[in-house]
């Protein structure tokens, strides 16, 4: 991974602005309890253990609320009790209960990366899992529980392979969803050394895995949609060998140039980051670096983790934001129309933020004041610098930017809750609202200990609303659809994702701060082209909209009773 001895920019004068959200790690309370395995418990003799997992946010019962999937991985000398993917019910008190065993996900491998969709439009979200090993294909059979189709639905590979990166995406509008995989490099435990065995695997002097630069990167995946459970690699026909190999990892699919077609992003460590541009005829063609998206601004490849997709100015269009190493900034990318995107990073004021490895991100407003904030984890991949350099810590805090209007961050410390200055080596990061009270909560993967949920306490009086999708010619969980919501003079645009963070799936439902506003206009862009306005609709309410009919739902939502109040 790439350190570029990065100083951070000076910090401005704090602003003094109230915050009026608090976090709160409720995980314990919550059921959330058991660790995820990653790894040995005090070292990271291989890359492999090193990288840590995704999470994710979603509904897989349909009730209306949202359930949380753990991945995890597992020891070299393993099998190791308890370490196992886990599914927690939503218990709509504030807590979770373990379904994983009666869910049929019990499994223990080294899994990375998760993507969730409605793959047969039959109504339930499926599972997509990355390992590295054997990916794995889940059917939700709407009944609470799921079956292994990985082998008859054509998607299980010959020989070990290292997925990380992947998201559904219907790159040819056929109403199916298709998958693409990234993946890493190619790894093995006989072949690569262990820490300590190779002098040039060192950072700041200090022996370390080796990794990524001097191992053989992976190209990427892609797999259409037969519609009749099966999938055939379209790799080679579809462009997506061409660029040739990177070392991969969090992948987004979105309509980022406002085309109505699909494109595919890809966050590479220590190479150029991909941008797969939809050539709207079952084709791609590689243009990250022409759309400023490869490196930043300096010219510079990074160590690229996490990638998010918001719009941060409430201009109307996608930006994105990614993730990188210590000594070096992250990434914010705004949105310019055709030229592509512009590396805003500096004049935002994130480049004040360059000490910890960053990994799992988002762009969402956690306020509800109509500007959407900045929030990403951190956590070593070298718990052996820490003994003899003290300033390179294994477990370190989260980062949050409050949005301060005019295209400008201020990094937020203690003002934001506890939580914040909580220590871990983090990874994956989802966002959504699991207590359904009109907020974005955040939870968090922990390497070697229990995920991190962090309920979000809004005070004040600002606004927000929830928009959830069905499709109907598209693909039923519309994925690849973008909403724009107009409201007190500013214009946000937010897509359905299948997979960001770092490689962890999003609550399905879009969340809106509106700040002071009490009403909001709607612009929906379908995945199959089709643009529909949905006109004047109340705040703090969530609407459901199917594709082609409007507003279907529009209903107050019921909070989580907390149990013991």
């Amino acid at each position: 991974m790439a350190s570029r001895g990065v100083r951070p920019q000076p910090r401005g004068k704090p602003s003094g602005i109230p915050f009026n959200a608090r976090f709160t790690d409720v995980a314990a309370e919550a059921g959330l309890r058991a660790p995820v395995i990653y790894g040995p418990p005090d070292r990271m003799d291989y890359i492999v253990e090193s990288m840590g997992c995704g999470i994710a946010f979603f509904d897989y019962d349909n009730d209306g609320w949202l359930d949380v999937f753990v991945l995890s991985g597992t020891r070299r000398d393993g099998p190791v009790a308890g370490a196992s993917n886990r599914l927690y019910k939503n218990n709509r008190d504030g807590t979770f209960t373990d379904v994983t065993r009666q869910a049929g996900l019990t499994r223990q491998a080294w899994a990375f990366g998760v993507t969730i969709g409605d793959y047969n439009n039959d109504g339930f979200e499926d599972i997509f899992i990355t390992e590295w090993g054997q990916n794995v294909l889940y059917r939700n059979n709407g009944d609470g529980t799921f079956t292994d189709v990985t082998k008859e639905a054509g998607l299980a590979s010959p020989g070990a392979r290292w997925g990380t990166g992947c998201t559904w995406v219907d790159y040819d509008r056929d109403g199916r969803l298709d998958l693409f995989v990234s993946h890493y490099l190619v790894f093995d435990f006989q072949s690569i050394p262990p820490t300590g065995r190779d002098p040039d695997c060192n950072f700041k002097g200090i022996p370390v895995n080796c990794g990524p630069r001097g191992l053989k990167p992976e190209r990427c995946s892609l797999y259409r949609n037969n519609g009749d459970g099966t999938f055939t690699d379209t790799t080679e026909k579809a462009g997506i060998a061409l660029p040739g190999r990177g070392f991969g990892l969090t992948a987004v699919a979105a309509d980022l140039q406002g085309s109505g077609w699909q494109d595919i992003y890809v966050a590479c460590d220590s190479t150029p980051s991909l941008l797969f541009h939809n050539q709207q005829n079952g084709t791609f063609v590689e243009r990250g670096l022409e759309l400023g998206l490869a490196v930043n601004e300096d010219g510079n490849e990074q160590a690229g983790m996490g990638l998010a997709v918001g719009d941060f100015n409430t201009d109307g269009a996608l930006d994105i934001l990614k993730t990188h190493f210590a000594e070096d900034t992250a990434a914010l990318y705004r949105n310019v129309g055709a030229a592509g995107f512009e590396d805003v990073t500096t004049v935002a004021g994130l480049a004040a933020e360059t000490r910890y490895v960053s990994w799992g991100a988002g762009i969402q407003d956690f306020d509800n004041d109509g500007l959407p904030d900045i929030f990403w984890v951190t956590g070593s991949v070298f718990p052996e610098v820490e003994k003899l350099h003290p300033s390179f810590p294994h477990k370190t805090p989260r980062v949050l930017f409050r949005n301060l209007g005019g295209s400008r961050f201020e990094e937020l410390f203690d003002a934001a809750g506890p939580a914040m200055a909580e220590v871990h080596a983090s990874r994956g990061v989802a966002f959504g609202d699991f207590d359904n009270d009109g907020d974005i909560d955040i939870l968090i993967m922990n390497i070697n200990e229990p995920p991190s949920l962090l309920r979000n306490d809004v005070s004040g009086n600002n606004h927000w609303l929830k928009v959830r999708l069905i499709g109907v010619k598209s693909n039923r969980s519309a994925i690849g659809a973008t909403v724009i919501a107009t409201y007190g003079g500013r214009k946000q645009a937010q897509a359905v994702l299948a997979q960001s963070s770092y490689l962890s799936v999003n609550d399905r439902r879009l969340h809106f701060g509106l700040g002071a506003a009490k009403l909001a206009d709607l612009e929906v862009h379908w995945p199959n082209g089709l643009r529909e306005s949905i006109g004047t609709v109340a705040a703090d309410r969530l609407v459901t909209i199917r594709e082609g009919q409007g507003i279907a739902r529009s209903e107050a939502m019921e909070p989580a009773a907390r149990r013991g109040h």
